[in-house]
């Protein structure tokens, strides 16, 4: 991108990230009791149609849209390695302190936990909604632990 049109268009912070579910108060619920998001605000667009609920936590929230007769996830987009096979939005990702404790967390809670892995020395985990739509929960980079040095 040229200089100019980065200053055309100015600073970019992230607002929301979007999701379609099939109940809209078990989304909130799920949102609210799993990950401490809260509604931010509720609306219905006739247009569409959609009830639609913005859930926030600090700065960052979630656009879920609820719209009768809208097709189901499908079952491979529900698994991450999976759903990289499809085009399109592929998950959200919040870092968290420490992902094998958030997880922890998660799975005492009753979350879906889709799956865990180390990446390069640094934890990673994905969860799934109540929808079936995946989050993915990452460790800062400062937090990974040093990479060993090769002996010389």
């Amino acid at each position: 991108m040229t200089e100019s049109l980065t200053c055309a268009i100015g600073p970019l912070r992230p607002h929301h990230f979007g999701i379609s579910v099939p109940h809209l108060e078990a989304a909130i619920a799920w949102y609210e009791r799993m990950l401490g998001f809260s509604v931010e605000e509720r609306l219905h667009i006739a247009k569409i149609p959609a009830h639609i609920a913005f859930v926030k936590r600090g700065d960052f929230r979630i656009e879920i849209f609820e719209v009768e007769g809208a097709a189901p996830l499908p079952a491979d987009r529900r698994v991450p390695n999976l759903d990289l096979k499809t085009h399109g939005n592929k998950h959200m990702c919040f870092e968290v302190p420490d992902v094998p404790a958030a997880v922890a967390a998660l799975r005492t809670a009753g979350a879906d936990i889709a799956f865990e892995l180390t990446v390069d020395g640094n934890p990673t985990a994905f969860v799934r909604d109540c929808a079936g739509n995946l989050i993915e929960l990452l460790q800062p980079f400062e937090s990974r632990p040093p990479k060993a040095t090769p002996a010389a």
